[in-house]
């Protein structure tokens, strides 16, 4: 932590005015800003604190403070200094012990709860959770450290089998593989995905059909009568890649499900979240087929799916973290069908363009003309292999419409990343 006498680098936190719900916010990128806003219209007060000085944030939030997120004392340190009523985690890289100190003080919560913010960044951990522990549904699974144990355990277990990433963006580096010569492809496709630094380690299933992938935003929050967890309508997903290597993530909202499968839904997202504990937006990840309901995952930052709630509900994703945070009333609303396409950067990145960059004005003019649509331009702070580029949204009378005229405004906006 920068500074003297073990002050962060940041101008003096001033008493001045009424006095504001401190929120302390813990990695500062750029899907973080509208959760800054959020905060800030209901009259907290936001520090960012991240580990670089001019992170995304800096501009908007009231503060800025630069620690070693990964420090246990540095980290600890700035949080006994700010003395934030809310610290919420938005980085898998934090120092754990850190965390524990300042829930331990009895005056700062932690969103998620500490269990949930362990587990972030432990996806192992999390699926022996609900499995193990919790008892939910979902595929036969294993974790695998090298091409021999993959190999093994598919002759155990048999052909077909899908192989993911432990870590990654969503969809990218999955694999089915149905003979043995797929096995070290699938492999090197997963560990590839997962970056420079990850541990090798992946993912392994047994192949299950389903008719989707559906992300369900439940907001957990402290009711009137106790804990309360509230419901979004469900979004489906699919990832397709290029043969370039351009990642794309469709997104749309509601996805259709039967009755059946919606109460299981809701109840695997009540069973998790409240395991986890503590406060916030859990996006529950799930497969379904029918009536029947696989869990896969939860993410407590879904920022993805909470960028297609911008323009689908009353209240976005961020706004309804920001009301779970604080303790506010909310509704879940769904205001009109939307979809949306997140685009990603080519992995690997690609050779320096050699062609006049086209003009990003013109370009987002052009994907503004579609009916009911917006666009998002993402600005980035360091460079990433797989890093999000622009976002696509388009709302319509059903779905089908709204996914067509997302596809259009992709497809004009993809313009801007020849």
């Amino acid at each position: 932590m920068n500074g003297d006498a073990g002050e962060p680098t940041t101008e003096r936190l001033s008493s001045d005015g009424p006095s504001r719900t401190r929120v302390a916010l813990l990695g500062s990128g750029e899907l973080s800003r509208e959760l800054v806003t959020a905060l800030q219209r209901l009259g907290a007060e936001v520090i960012a604190v991240d580990r670089y000085a001019d992170s995304a944030l800096q501009p908007i939030a009231d503060r800025s403070v630069v620690v070693d997120l990964i420090d246990n004392d540095e980290l600890a340190a700035a949080i006994r200094w700010l003395q934030p009523k809310f610290v919420v985690v938005a980085s898998d890289v934090v120092a754990t012990e850190a965390l524990t100190a300042a829930v331990d003080t009895g005056f700062t919560a932690l969103v998620p709860g500490i269990r949930g913010a362990r587990l972030a960044a432990d996806p192992e951990g999390l699926r022996r959770l609900a499995a193990d522990e919790l008892g939910l549904p979902t595929a036969p699974f294993w974790f695998v450290g090298s091409v021999e144990e993959l190999r093994e355990v598919a002759g155990h277990a048999g052909f077909p089998m899908v192989v993911k990433p432990v870590g990654g963006a969503l969809g990218e580096g999955r694999s089915v593989m149905v003979r043995d010569s797929d096995v070290e492809p699938a492999w090197q496709r997963a560990v590839s995905a997962a970056g420079a630094g990850s541990p090798a380690r992946v993912l392994a299933e047994t192949a299950v059909e389903f008719d989707s992938e559906v992300t369900l935003l439940a907001v957990h929050r402290d009711g009137p009568d106790g804990p309360a967890l509230d419901f979004c309508a469900p979004i489906g997903h699919r990832t397709e890649e290029d043969p370039n290597g351009q990642l794309t993530v469709e997104l749309w909202q509601p996805y259709s499900m039967s009755a059946v499968a919606l109460d299981a839904a809701k109840s695997v997202a009540a069973r998790i979240a409240r395991a986890l504990g503590g406060r916030g937006l859990f996006g529950v990840e799930l497969m379904v087929h029918g009536d029947e309901v696989y869990f896969t995952g939860v993410n407590v930052r879904p920022y993805d799916a909470a960028l297609l709630t911008l323009r689908t509900q009353r209240l976005s994703g961020f706004e309804l973290q920001a009301r779970a945070i604080l303790g506010l009333a909310i509704d879940a609303i769904m205001v009109s069908p939307g979809a949306a396409r997140l685009i990603y950067s080519r992995r690997p990145p690609g050779p320096p363009a050699t062609e006049t960059t086209p003009d990003s004005v013109a370009v987002v003019a052009d994907a503004l003309s579609v009916t009911e649509s917006d666009v998002v331009v993402f600005g980035h702070h360091e460079g990433h292999p797989r890093r999000r580029l622009g976002l696509a949204l388009a709302t319509g009378p059903d779905v089908a419409v709204a996914r067509d005229r997302a596809g259009q405004v992709a497809a004009i906006l993809g313009k801007l990343w020849p």
